[in-house]
């Protein structure tokens, strides 16, 4: 499933591709892309035929473009809307040709008016359905800062995403509020990082990897987590996904790419994820021989090197 990473690098695309363009008509391909839109795909495309995409916001792994009427003499406030999508294992949203032929998957067009050298229509393709479009409510932020991360940062945040936390991306973020709620869980590290209520974005790869690199078992309980730790443990994770901002993400296989239908290459990065019986790469540098260990955790894996990140004995899943 795309993560934080993945997901912002379809936003900085479609921020250079989508911004300030009007969607002059929309095509249904599949209903159930769209599913998620209550009133059903004929609202659905009513909503957004005419409506310009004002800027492109991603908090966690929620992506949404804040929409206003093309057709309005003067912009009456803020915008109250915007085009949410999901992109679930396999969506993916590309700026296409009219010449390029149809996608096998390909759920949803939008057409966009024109613009010189672009693109006019926006592909969402999903193979395994999981994913979809749907317009949305923008609402007040809680702690009356931007949604996300936006272009032109707004204090507002589409309905569906203001029960998440702030991302270690987000310059908003504060540590002090998170640590002091990470001790409260006592739970284990990992499962307090993929808790989206205490902090978005980060997803199961992410998560092996800064634990590697903070030396951090996943089963460390986190009401012993001194501040130095928890600092050591965020400072990884917002440096792993900045690592993979800058291969373009992760890419296992051909389902997530970016809006130009480009793969990201962190993968070749890993130090922990998938890496089961090889050598711990933190560990050879010293000399010592140390095998990744692959354990159960979640109905997932994780992945640890048993000398550098040590299981605690009190250890919580």
């Amino acid at each position: 499933m795309p993560e934080l990473p993945e997901v912002e690098v379809v936003r900085r695309g479609l921020v250079s591709w989508v911004l300030g363009r009007t969607i002059t008509s929309v095509e249904v391909l599949d209903p159930r892309s769209v599913r998620r839109h209550a009133l059903g795909p004929e609202d659905f495309a009513g909503n957004l035929e005419g409506a310009r995409v004002l800027d492109v916001v991603r908090r966690g792994k929620f992506l949404w473009m804040p929409l206003q009427d093309d057709g309005a003499v003067r912009p009456s406030g803020p915008p109250t809307v915007a085009l949410m999508a999901h992109l679930g294992m396999s969506g993916q949203l590309l700026m296409q040709d009219s010449a390029v032929p149809d996608e096998k998957h390909l759920k949803v067009r939008l057409h966009l008016s024109p613009r010189d050298g672009m693109p006019r229509q926006l592909r969402f393709v999903d193979q395994r359905i999981f994913g979809g479009l749907f317009v949305t409510s923008l609402v007040p932020t809680e702690d009356g800062g931007p949604g996300g991360l936006a272009e032109v940062p707004l204090p507002l945040i589409a309905e569906e995403a203001s029960h998440i936390a702030r991302d270690p991306l987000d310059p908003h973020f504060s540590f002090p509020d998170f640590y002091r709620r990470l001790r409260r869980r006592k739970t284990g590290l990992k499962r307090a990082l993929l808790d989206q209520g205490l902090v978005s974005g980060i997803g199961n790869i992410y998560a092996d990897e800064a634990l590697w690199r903070a030396r951090l078992h996943f089963a460390r309980p986190t009401d012993t987590l001194r501040r130095a730790e928890a600092e050591r443990v965020l400072t990884a994770a917002r440096e792993v996904m900045l690592d993979a901002l800058d291969a373009g993400g992760t890419s296992f296989d051909a389902l997530y790419v970016n809006v130009n239908g480009a793969s990201g290459y962190f993968d070749r990065s890993l130090n922990a994820y998938g890496r089961e019986g090889e050598a711990c790469r933190r560990c050879a540098q010293s000399g010592i021989v140390s095998l990744m260990k692959r354990e159960q955790f979640m109905n997932r894996s994780s992945y640890t090197c048993p000398v550098c990140q040590p299981r605690p004995r009190n250890g919580r899943w």
